[in-house]
This record gives C-alpha cells, sequence and structure tokens, in this order.
C-alpha cells in the first residue's frame, strides 16, 4: 500500500476539492518534481526461494521506498504536498528498511497513479529484493542492486532497478568510517536510509486483457534506461499449459527482428521512445496464454508478464419457437448454444403461465456433450420434453444461458398455445351449451307464471 507524508497531504487534498469553493484557475508549471514514499516489503535473496516455495511470509522484512523528485503533471492541486521526511532513529534489524530512490535520470512510470493512489482508493503492492548480476557483481569491490516490482490494483506493473550504494573493502569502510546497515550489511546514510538511483524502469498497463476472436490487441510494454545504460535486446515470449515459444526477438545490432506471423514491434518506437508494446492480429483461441516481455541491458533484465484470455460469447437459439399443445403427445423442445469459448457455460429452464407471478426453474432437462469446432469454439444442446398430462398452455418455455463472454445471460423463449378444439369437440360443447340454455329458459320461464297463481291465491285469502 502506499504511504508517507506525501500521500496523506494528496488523500486531504481530495476531501478540500469536493468541501471547499471554486478558485479561478491559476497557471501552474506543466510539471513539478515531487517525493513518494510507498510502503514496502523486503524479501531477502535467500529467503526468497523459501517463500516462494513454502508459501511462508516470515522472511519478510518491512521497508519504505521513497521515490524522490518524481516529474508528476502539476494540476494546481499540489500546493500542500510535502517533502518526505525520514524519521529521525536508529534503525535496528527490526526497523523497517528505508530506500531512497533518486529519480532524476529515469523518469518513473505512472507516477501520478503512485501520487494518488490512496486519494483513488487504489492498493499498491511493492516488493523489494536484492537483484544479482554477474557482470555487476565482478571485482572485490561490488556495487549492491535491488529490484523494485510494484503492481497496482488497476493492472499497471512497474519493474525498477535501483543502484545501491558501493561496498568497498574494510580498509576503505574504515577509512570513510562508513556506517553498514544493521540487517543488510552494506553502507547507509546518516539518516539510516540505503541511498541508490533508479538506473532501469520497464512497465506495462495491464497484467491481464480480454479479448473476442478475430480481434486485433496490443500488449503494452514500455522501458526507459539512464544514460549510462543501453538496451541488449527485447524478447516476447508466450507460455501455455506449460509449453513456450518465442514470438518476436531484437538483438540491437542485428539485421532485423526475428518475429512470428500475426505480431509485430515498431523497432523505430522500440530504439526511439522506449515503447516495445506487442501488436496481435486476428486473434485465436491458440493464441490464449501469458505473455513475457523481456527487456535486457548489458547488466540488467525486467519482464512483465500478460496473461491474454479468449473470450467468444454463445449463439442461442430455441427450436421450435411456437408449440401447439396437443393431448398424449410430448413436445421437446430443443436448444442450441454454440459458438463459445471458454468451456464452461450454465444453461437452465424455466417455465411461466399467466397464472405465475414469477418464472418456475424446471429440472428435467437433458444435455449432449461438448463439441469443439475447428475454430477452438465450444457448443451444446439441452432438450426439454413437455407432456400434455402435466403441462400447461398457455405458457412460456425460456433457455437461460450465462457465460463469462456475456455481460447478462442471454433468454430465448418458446411459446406454447392453449389446445385448439376439434370439430366434434365443438359439436359436444354446442350441445351442452343449448341444453344449458334451455334448461335455465325452462326455469325462468317456470317463475314467471307461477308468480301470477301465488298473487290470486292471496287476494282470495283476504
Amino acid at each position: 500500500m502506499a504511504g508517507g507524508l506525501l500521500l496523506c497531504g494528496a488523500l486531504l487534498l481530495c476531501g478540500e476539492l469536493a468541501a471547499g469553493p471554486t478558485k479561478a484557475p491559476t497557471p501552474a508549471p506543466l510539471f513539478r518534481r515531487v517525493d513518494i514514499a510507498l510502503g514496502c516489503s523486503y524479501v531477502g535473496e535467500d529467503a526468497r526461494g523459501l517463500l516462494h516455495a513454502f508459501g511462508s511470509s516470515s522472511s519478510e522484512h518491512p521497508a519504505t521506498l521513497v521515490l524522490r523528485g518524481v516529474s508528476v503533471r502539476d494540476d494546481g492541486n499540489l500546493d500542500d504536498v510535502t517533502e518526505y521526511k525520514v524519521p529521525q532513529e536508529d534503525p535496528d534489524s527490526s526497523s523497517p528498511i528505508v530506500f531512497e530512490a533518486s529519480a532524476q535520470s529515469v523518469s518513473i512510470p505512472h507516477a501520478e497513479s503512485l501520487l494518488h493512489a490512496d486519494c483513488n482508493g487504489e492498493e499498491v503492492n511493492c516488493e523489494i529484493s536484492p537483484y544479482s548480476s554477474q557482470r555487476a557483481g565482478e571485482g572485490p569491490c561490488r556495487t549492491s542492486w535491488f529490484m523494485a516490482t510494484l503492481h497496482l490494483s488497476s493492472g499497471i506493473s512497474i519493474a525498477l532497478v535501483l543502484r545501491g550504494p558501493h561496498c568497498g573493502s574494510r580498509e576503505e569502510e574504515k577509512e570513510h568510517d562508513a556506517t553498514l546497515h544493521p540487517k543488510l550489511r552494506i553502507p547507509m546514510s546518516k539518516e539510516g536510509t540505503l541511498l541508490t538511483t533508479v538506473e532501469f524502469q520497464s512497465s506495462s498497463r495491464n497484467t491481464s486483457l480480454r479479448t473476442h476472436l478475430g480481434s486485433s490487441v496490443t500488449l503494452d510494454c514500455r522501458f526507459a534506461l539512464a544514460p549510462s545504460s543501453s538496451l541488449s535486446s527485447l524478447e516476447w515470449r508466450r507460455q501455455h499449459r506449460g509449453s513456450g515459444r518465442s514470438l518476436f526477438r531484437y538483438q540491437v545490432g542485428s539485421t532485423g527482428p526475428a518475429a512470428q506471423p500475426k505480431v509485430h514491434v515498431d523497432v523505430a518506437e522500440l530504439l526511439g521512445s522506449g515503447d516495445a508494446s506487442l501488436s496481435l492480429q486476428g486473434v485465436s483461441v491458440g493464441d490464449e496464454g501469458t505473455y513475457i516481455c523481456l527487456v535486457s541491458t548489458l547488466l540488467h533484465q525486467a519482464q512483465h508478464n500478460i496473461q491474454l484470455h479468449v473470450a467468444e460469447p454463445p449463439r442461442v437459439r430455441v427450436i421450435p419457437a411456437v408449440v401447439s399443445f396437443e393431448r398424449e403427445v410430448t413436445t421437446t423442445l430443443t436448444c442450441n448454444i454454440a459458438g463459445y469459448y471458454p468451456l464452461d457455460v450454465s444453461v437452465s429452464w424455466t417455465q411461466k403461465t399467466p397464472e405465475d407471478d414469477t418464472e418456475i426453474p424446471l429440472s428435467n432437462a437433458r444435455f449432449s456433450s461438448h463439441r469443439q469446432s475447428q475454430d477452438g469454439t465450444y457448443s451444446i444442446t439441452s432438450y426439454l420434453s413437455i407432456s400434455s398430462a402435466t403441462a400447461q398452455a398457455p405458457a412460456t418455455y425460456s433457455c437461460h444461458v450465462s457465460h463469462v463472454a456475456l455481460a447478462e445471460p442471454i433468454s430465448v423463449s418458446a411459446h406454447l398455445k392453449a389446445p385448439e378444439q376439434t370439430g366434434s369437440e365443438r359439436l359436444v360443447g354446442g350441445f351442452i351449451a343449448t341444453v344449458i340454455f334451455i334448461a335455465v329458459l325452462f326455469v325462468v320461464l317456470g317463475r314467471r307464471a307461477a308468480k301470477p297463481q301465488s298473487e290470486q291465491l292471496l287476494r282470495a285469502s283476504e
């Protein structure tokens, strides 16, 4: 998560902007350099393997990453931002490790998102670990290197290669009266922090993408280097279900890139602005997997993993759409669900008559096995039998389909019409109606004839 005086100030600005009166716009510089403090975890080199192998978190140590002098866009709301102040206390082996990283020579990507993470309700996961490089570690006086990986809940990922303090010999340390960090045993500043510089950064806007069949998609990957570093190579790889292959590779100084069909990286943009994004044309089911962007210099390498998911919505059709009710006949409704990917799909049936307030779920449906087409999509068929002995007409029978590629379920209905009377049924019905009419007429006429007689008897008795 994000922390520090700077971000607390940014968080307060949100409330002030929401409640305060609107001010007239004032001229402000386009960019401004600020400090960004992030709460992190430090994972040691040896403990890191144990952490991933056994899932233990005991090897993690609290840390703070302070990015100094980060250039951000100034929208006029940074007046209350203050410089990060290191806590005035002597660090010990249990104190958080504070990494101060100068960002003067390498731009920090997505700086505004990092700066306003708390204000925007976004979480930042930060992990710092030692970075070992064979060439960087040559000689008796090695330089410490660290890798900081940042993951934002919005999907942004950032990798920062930090050059740490110079580890000299014991004689050099004594000569310069260097104070070693109690946990990392490398020189630290008078304030008890580790002074580092950002030498190499890479980033991606998305760690996961979802696209449809036949579409085109761009997998974002960008980088920036300090003037002392230069690009060595770029490679894009794809891994899926335990197998992997190289899709694109460019070695600086070579005649040209090696690329698979359907993929493209703009080499001019790669060398000019550090845009290493991969374009993928005509996405198919076979393109699904984990795409790995590997950016390398002579000393370092950074990578970003992007999950590409293919999702195709199903087509749903119910046959027949209208059914006439017939006595002693069982009718079968067929719901065809086709052209969907991935495999998981949910199909259900409901019934609704004019007397029902809500749809009634039905559980007597049958299903075929899944079928896969040449393009990798799937299909399935569901059958619903309607018996005249139990069915009510008129009624509506609906097939409901849910799938990950659908924003909401698809419902397709078939209508069961009320039974039509045959000629004999109409004749019998007419006869019964006539008899009832004559009987009613006879009763009414009988009552009218009896009324005068009762009146005469009443006068005679008077």
